[in-house]
């Protein structure tokens, strides 16, 4: 028997394994999309939209500017009523009211207000305004134009919006471009470029630590030693069980950064910088689950503390929220674990635009990392080996 025989008795053991299968594929996924989902939108405003009950051209204008503004996510009411219940309920941000009089007073000459309406206790509110109140004043400089073309040229007010709107949209003003200089963002993107990369991080490790029952049921079983009593040395065995395990964490680790990008349009950074970070990580993950195949004595020690240790060490790391979000003390003691630092390199990498000279000293420690688990598992099942086959 060789090493490679190991491996292949292991993937495939994995692979005739359901509820193994569930954990490796379909609850990752689950997680990715339901975290993906509730962390979307947070650069954006909910914002109630009710329409004037006698709508004019001018008036729909301005509805369709605050419907296509990007920084508002609009849902529209029949009446304020309903507007403000929603509200109430914090299903909003805030209500836009668009008065009946709008096209009138325009084109009396009139100032017209529009009503926004924000619960006093909301500070999203109050920033929602701000969002709202640009489009506004776009929509009131274009009609001001109008006005003032209007009365200069004895002319038509509806012509002259007109004339206003293909200027607008022929001419080619000055535009005003934020670059934060040297800035670096210390957040993963939102929606699934947070959850996805997050949930890669936390789930090879926890299915690694996880698999871990399969080696002690093996050496329960005394398949090992069996193996022992034919011409396979414990070196041979410890190699192709670790090897296994890797070949099982790329395999999920692919998985997922497949389905990231077509199923979420994950974009996943510099290819090659992504690609070093999988394997390094995938190495991370088999130190661990072969370290905990040698280190329990049953299938069930391992099912019982293996996923609440990952879950623990992920919620550390930053798996479950950023690092930045938590006291200083926190993310310093989040960084004694993998996760944190794999976290970081992902950030640099999704956040920042970084390549693999970016993400070079978290690939460093997790490296180390990687090496110390391996090291330590290789001993120890060795050990666990030799000494039930009394060799």
């Amino acid at each position: 028997m060789t090493a490679l025989a190991v491996t292949r008795a292991t993937v495939a053991r994995a692979f005739r394994d359901r509820t193994a299968l569930f954990f490796m594929v379909l609850l990752p996924v689950a997680i990715i999309v339901v975290i993906g989902v509730t962390v979307s939108g947070f650069d954006q405003f909910r914002v109630g939209l009710v329409p004037a009950s006698r709508s004019g051209p001018v008036a729909e204008e301005l509805v369709t500017g605050i419907e296509e503004a990007p920084g508002l996510r609009t849902r529209t009411y029949g009446t304020v009523t309903d507007a403000r219940t929603a509200l109430r309920r914090a299903e909003l941000d805030a209500v836009v009211v668009v008065p009946d009089g709008l096209d009138a007073g325009v084109r009396d000459g009139r100032a017209v207000t529009v009503a926004v309406l924000v619960e006093p206790s909301g500070s999203a509110g109050h920033a929602a305004v701000s969002s709202v109140s640009a489009v506004v004043a776009e929509h009131a400089a274009r009609l001001q134009a109008a006005r003032f073309a209007a009365e200069e040229t004895a002319g038509d007010f509806d012509e002259t919006l007109a004339l206003a709107r293909g200027t607008e949209r022929a001419a080619s003003p000055i535009a005003v471009r934020t670059q934060t200089v040297n800035g670096q963002s210390d957040y993963l993107p939102l929606g699934y470029s947070y959850s996805t990369p997050t949930m890669l991080v936390l789930f090879v490790f926890i299915n690694a630590l996880a698999g871990g029952a399969a080696i002690v049921q093996t050496r329960r079983t005394g398949v090992y030693a069996r193996a022992l009593a034919a011409p396979v040395s414990a070196r041979t065995l410890v190699l192709g069980e670790t090897v296994a395990y890797l070949l099982l964490a790329l395999l999920q680790s692919l998985l997922i950064v497949a389905v990231g990008a077509l199923a979420f349009d994950v974009a996943w950074g510099d290819p090659l910088a992504a690609g070093v970070l999988v394997a390094v990580w995938a190495l991370v993950g088999t130190g661990a689950g072969v370290l905990a195949g040698a280190v329990f004595r049953t299938p069930e020690q391992v099912n019982a503390v293996g996923p609440a240790l990952g879950i623990g060490l992920g919620m550390l790391g930053g798996c479950m929220w950023p690092l930045a979000l938590v006291p200083d003390w926190l993310r310093s003691a989040g960084h004694a674990v993998p996760h944190a630092w794999a976290v970081d390199a992902w950030t640099t990498l999704l956040s920042r635009d970084g390549d693999l000279t970016s993400i070079l000293r978290d690939l460093a420690v997790l490296a180390g990392f990687a090496t110390v688990l391996i090291a330590l598992a290789t001993v120890l099942l060795r050990r666990r080996l030799t000494a039930a086959s009394g060799t």
